[in-house]
C-alpha cells in the first residue's frame, strides 16, 4: 500500500500544478477577452478592422483549457458539488465507500470511454485519413480561424489526466476503508470546508 500512497501522491501534486497553471489561465482568457473587446470598439472608432476571430477563439480555447484542465484539481481536493445531505452526515469510512464505489463504478469507465470514443476524431484532426495516409489538419471555418487540431487533442489529455487522479483518489479512499489514519486525516481535511458548507 505504501507504493501506492507514494504514486497518489506523485499525482496530487502535478493536480496542484494544474490547478495553480488553471488559475493563470483564468486571468489570460480575461486579459484576452479584455483586448478583443477593446480592439472591437477601438476599430470601429477609428475605422479599421483591429479585432480578428483568431483573438475570439483564442479567448474560447484558454477557457476550454481552463475548464478541461481544472477538473483534475477539482477532483483531487472535493470541489465539486455536492447535493446529497446523506453524505455530509456519514463518517469518513463510509464517504470513503461511497467515493470509492462511485469512482470505481462511473468515474474511471468514464473517463476510458472518453479516451477511446475520442482518439479518432482527434487524429482526424490532426489530418489522418480513413486509409491511414495524412493530409492537412482542421482549420476553424470562420475568416482568420485557429487550428481545431490542438484544442480537441486536450480533451483526451485531460481525460487521461482525469483517470490518473481518479486512480489516485481510489487509492486514498481505499487506504482510509483499510484504516490508514494519517490518509484519512488527509482527505477530511482537504474536504471538510466543502461538505460543512453544503
Amino acid at each position: 500500500m505504501g507504493r501506492l500512497l507514494k504514486f497518489s501522491q506523485f499525482v496530487d501534486k502535478f493536480a496542484d500544478k494544474l490547478g495553480w497553471l488553471s488559475n493563470w489561465l483564468v486571468l489570460l482568457t480575461i486579459g484576452v477577452g479584455f483586448l478583443n473587446v477593446v480592439a472591437r470598439y477601438m476599430g470601429r472608432f477609428i475605422g479599421v478592422q483591429l479585432s480578428s476571430n483568431a483573438l475570439l477563439e483564442l479567448q474560447w480555447y484558454l477557457f476550454s483549457l481552463t475548464f478541461l484542465l481544472g477538473f483534475v484539481y477539482i477532483l483531487r481536493h472535493g470541489e465539486n458539488v455536492r447535493v446529497d445531505f446523506l453524505y455530509a452526515n456519514m463518517n469518513e469510512k463510509k464517504r470513503a465507500l461511497v467515493d470509492f464505489i462511485g469512482t470505481i463504478l462511473f468515474l474511471i469507465p468514464f473517463c476510458i470511454i472518453g479516451i477511446w470514443v475520442t482518439f479518432n476524431p482527434v487524429l482526424q484532426s490532426w489530418g489522418r485519413l480513413s486509409n491511414g495516409s495524412w493530409g492537412t489538419w482542421e482549420i476553424s471555418s470562420d475568416a482568420n480561424g485557429l487550428p481545431r487540431a490542438p484544442i480537441k487533442t486536450v480533451v483526451p489529455i485531460a481525460l487521461l489526466l482525469l483517470l490518473l487522479q481518479s486512480i489516485s483518489q481510489t487509492i486514498k479512499y481505499l487506504a482510509v476503508l483499510l484504516g490508514y489514519q494519517q490518509v484519512a486525516e488527509q482527505i477530511r481535511l482537504e474536504t471538510s470546508e466543502n461538505i460543512n458548507i453544503e
